[in-house]
């Protein structure tokens, strides 16, 4: 993974700044960018699936939700600890992941997106019937935090996120990775080349899942409940539009798109429900006028080992 001169200054600014948050803000802010950076890991582990297949992850919560469940489950009926918790939470996701992605990731065009889509929408549907296991509308309440102190959870958190960073970039950037692009540019080539694409699509979904569950079993624990709410179309539009406006097939874009809309999410806290109706229109905007995202031309441009020559 090659990091140009400005390219790392701008990763040490920003590293920086995340660190300093406690330092710098009151509680309040550091809560609110401790729920950044869960979204930033969601973000990019979407982005690592969908970017590099092409395939859109409609069902997306889906994995989110298993990981959230699973952890606050095993919590508030059995008092495993939640550091266990997120191992199973990671397992459970990724074991789903196989499950959904077998049979749906053999459909072409936009069925896989629909199949994904309505597997989520009844999961969460489930949820709410099987309310004397799942606690139905109410959720799980009452789980046990990773961490009391609210700065060590912002940084174990912080270190969990650059953690999933590093290895979504490497895999990304990785000979593995260049298949997956291969695949999506032209599937029926590299079938005729004996590459077993279903192969290399469903393990691309586990590991987007085994992501998407650990920052579910994060978003348990520091809520400390879990609601049904995790599976709805509101996390995924959030969630979609992050990695749009960020930047589609970027990974660093993906984080940047993250932390910028969960921070105008909480900047429109106020408008309840319309949240969604904004996240619209700014996904609207950037389909039509900023194609490329905002974080990631900025991080391709910083990256031109050419203009960095000139300089």
């Amino acid at each position: 993974m090659k990091i140009t001169v400005r390219q790392g200054i701008l990763l040490a600014l920003a590293l920086a700044l995340l660190a300093a948050i406690p330092w710098l803000g009151s509680s309040y802010m550091t809560g609110v960018f401790t729920v950044c950076l869960i979204y930033a890991i969601w973000a990019m582990s979407w982005d690592f699936f969908s970017g590099l297949t092409g395939r859109e992850n409609f069902g997306y919560p889906l994995f989110i939700g298993i990981g959230a469940y699973a952890s606050g489950y095993l919590d508030a009926n059995y008092g495993i600890s939640p550091w266990v918790g997120i191992f199973a939470a990671m397992g459970l996701a990724a074991l789903l992941g196989v499950v959904i992605g077998f049979p749906t990731l053999r459909l072409k065009g936009p069925y896989f997106a629909l199949a994904t889509l309505a597997t989520a929408a009844i999961a969460q549907r489930m949820l709410l019937i099987l309310w004397d296991i799942t606690g139905g509308e109410e959720g799980i309440q009452g789980l046990t935090p990773l961490i009391l102190d609210s700065v060590k959870f912002y940084y174990l958190v912080l270190g969990i996120t650059l953690l999933s960073a590093l290895v979504l970039v490497g895999l990304a950037q990785s000979r593995w990775g260049l298949l997956l692009r291969a695949i999506r540019g032209d599937e029926a080539s590299c079938q005729a080349a004996g590459i077993n694409i279903t192969f290399y699509k469903i393990a691309a979904l586990v590991i987007s899942a085994l992501f998407a569950g650990l920052g579910g079993a994060l978003y348990a624990s520091y809520q400390m409940q879990v609601s049904p709410q995790i599976l709805s179309v509101m996390m995924l539009v959030a969630v979609v539009t992050m990695v749009y406006v960020g930047g589609l097939g970027s990974v660093y874009g993906a984080a940047g798109g993250a932390i910028l809309l969960s921070l105008l999410g909480e900047m429109l806290r106020s408008v309840g429900e319309y949240r969604l109706l904004v996240y619209a229109l700014v996904l609207i905007f950037v389909i039509f006028f900023l194609r490329s995202g905002l974080v990631a031309p900025l991080w391709r441009r910083l990256g031109d080992q050419r203009q960095e020559a000139g300089a």
